[in-house]
């Protein structure tokens, strides 16, 4: 039987019996793993009024407003689970989730704490910590949680991505190579992995290494505008200014909302004095002004002072 023929069976077992609570439950959770939230709430909160004590409805219920992005009622509820089992691991672990998203740093720590208290090897509170301190601005701490994180779990990704970003920060080069390159390992289509090493890359001159990054970054996420950003800058600075035009116009053809990329494809036009793509790509990037790194008004008096010179 389906999850949704079981939905349905449910719903007619508790339309006959109201006072079937195992089966009210059981229907609750159903809808609450099959993406119905607001129905899961409506049964959650009537089994609540009944069952009090119970520990697992309000933890389900912190899962349900979590899920309908109601914050504070999941900080609630969750805070209620803890009050009635104050032993319950996943329900710190959520709590903290919460108020990370609240930005209640420092209170989302003790939570994780609290799950490392229980199990000293969650890797997962390690983590989520990490991203707490990271958050805060505070590197050393949000690196040694990530190290943590990937001590006790060797193939976590994202501890190893965010290590890398940190160490970069940090000017520790080949310690945030060393873990972009992992992270590879782990995942090869990891394109954000690529654009941080062809960032070093240009940073440290090494063009062909650069572009070979940026094309695996463009190959595995195709609307990344800042790898089309550094790879045009990367070739202008080179003098290559067909390449440069070739990557533009790619850029706008896969992110056709980005003004900035408009503007770059028209200035590298004007270098070719082709004064028709050029001011067709500055219109374009002022009906996308939204997303334009200078103002319009300069732009539109660029254009303006372009055309009266022609």
């Amino acid at each position: 039987m389906s999850n949704l023929d079981r939905i349905e069976e449910l719903q007619n077992i508790i339309k006959n019996d109201k006072t079937n609570f195992q089966a009210r439950r059981e229907f609750a959770v159903l809808l609450l793993d099959n993406n119905f939230p607001q129905e899961a709430l409506q049964q959650f909160l009537y089994l609540s009024n009944i069952f009090k004590d119970d520990s697992a409805i309000f933890y389900n219920l912190g899962i349900t407003y979590e899920k309908l992005k109601d914050l504070n009622k999941a900080e609630q509820a969750y805070k209620k689970a803890i009050e009635l089992s104050p032993n319950e691991a996943d329900a710190y672990y959520n709590l903290g989730l919460v108020l990370t998203d609240k930005r209640k740093f420092n209170e989302a720590i003790d939570c994780f704490e609290k799950v490392l208290e229980f199990d000293n090897e969650d890797s997962n509170a390690y983590f989520s910590s990490g991203i707490c301190f990271l958050k805060q601005g505070k590197l050393d701490g949000a690196k040694y949680y990530f190290q943590r994180t990937i001590d006790i779990n060797p193939d976590d990704i994202y501890a190893h991505f965010y290590l890398g970003n940190i160490l970069k920060e940090q000017n520790n080069i080949e310690a945030a190579r060393k873990e972009f390159l992992k992270v590879l390992e782990i995942s090869p289509d990891y394109s954000w992995a690529y654009f941080n090493l062809a960032s070093i890359n240009f940073e440290e001159g090494d063009f062909n290494s650069a572009v070979d990054n940026l094309e695996n970054t463009l190959k595995y996420n195709p609307k990344d505008v800042e790898a089309y950003k550094i790879y045009i800058k990367i070739l202008t600075k080179h003098e290559d200014s067909k390449r440069a035009l070739d990557v533009a116009q790619r850029a706008v053809e896969n992110c056709q909302e980005e003004g900035d990329l408009y503007y770059i494809l028209a200035q590298i036009q004007k270098k070719f004095n082709n004064s028709y793509e050029y001011v067709k790509n500055m219109n374009e990037a002022l009906k996308h002004s939204n997303t334009l790194s200078c103002s319009p008004k300069a732009l539109k008096k660029e254009m303006d002072d372009f055309t009266k010179n022609r």
